[in-house]
């Protein structure tokens, strides 16, 4: 039985299959000695060569595992920055087999809630347009917003790739001295600065994003900025469940570990500032 190789190597958490696909069109992977090409497929006798180090071929399936993490402002969505800049990778924890992945992208001015699992194929169908995934923004707008505005976002409008529209636009209660009002707005794409992008084709200026669910995972209110939790077996299955994949049946955590209690909060708190302070004094030394 043979499998694409995106895929073998996805689901051995490389990274995403788009990932693996990019990998193989760069020339980074080889099969039995010869460079691997897009559309090969493998079986399981297969010697697979990443960068030129043998992937080890895992016999079982890894427990498909999924991390909640609220991303601050400033961060960037890359596993490393030449310019030492702080990324949504840096204090995730040590995973045994594979490594974490990203679903999907938040800019470095997006907050809020960013997923990440072990699984390629889970990441994979949680990013692909097919499975229209619906993720919630709660974005504020600078100034006043005009009915007819909103009825072309959710109509449809013009971007340079293509039409986009928001499936749902709610607007939330007004401070009556605010010059700001803030919106919660629905879409089933996640193209690069999308949701910016669409209320800039209303000459709508964004002064904050913030990511508030994924599918049907909500980010935790209480959840500090700059700390992750892992996900309990009921809310991994939902997730697998609205892409079509089957149930997992192991979890490393249950839902007693995942509550948000004060002393678990405060350890968070106090990871997440300490990390900043290394990080802020690494910069320093380097920028000497």
């Amino acid at each position: 039985m043979t499998e694409k190789l995106q895929k073998v190597l996805a689901n051995h958490g490389l990274g995403s299959r788009r990932e693996m696909e990019r990998w193989i069109e760069q020339g980074r992977v080889s099969v039995n000695g010869g460079i691997a090409k897009l559309g090969d497929r493998v079986d399981a006798t297969a010697q697979i060569r990443v960068d030129g180090h043998v992937v080890a071929r895992i016999q079982e399936t890894p427990v498909c595992r999924v991390l909640m993490y609220n991303k601050p402002e400033g961060e960037l969505c890359t596993r490393v920055d030449p310019e030492g800049r702080s990324t949504v990778f840096d204090r995730l924890p040590n995973i045994s087999q594979g490594r974490w992945i990203a679903v999907g992208r938040l800019d470095i001015n997006t907050s809020g809630l960013l997923l990440f699992t072990n699984d390629g194929e889970l990441a994979n169908r949680l990013m692909h347009p097919r499975c229209k995934v619906e993720r919630e923004y709660a974005a504020r707008i600078f100034g006043e917003v005009s009915a007819k505005s909103l009825q072309a976002l959710t109509k449809g409008v013009e971007l340079e790739d293509g039409i986009a529209k928001f499936t749902t636009i709610k607007q939330r209660p007004n401070d009556d001295e605010s010059v700001n009002q803030w919106f919660n707005v629905t879409l089933e794409e996640g193209r690069n600065r999308e949701v910016r992008r669409l209320w800039e084709t209303q000459d709508c200026q964004v002064s904050r994003l913030i990511r508030v669910r994924y599918g049907p995972i909500e980010l935790q209110k209480r959840l500090p900025q700059g700390a992750w939790v892992e996900l309990p077996l009921s809310d991994v299955n939902a997730l697998r469940d609205l892409v079509q994949l089957p149930a997992e049946n192991e979890s490393m955590v249950d839902d007693r570990q995942n509550k948000l209690d004060h002393a678990r909060l405060s350890r968070m708190r106090r990871s997440v500032k300490k990390h900043k302070m290394r990080k802020e004094q690494t910069q320093r030394r380097q920028s000497k």
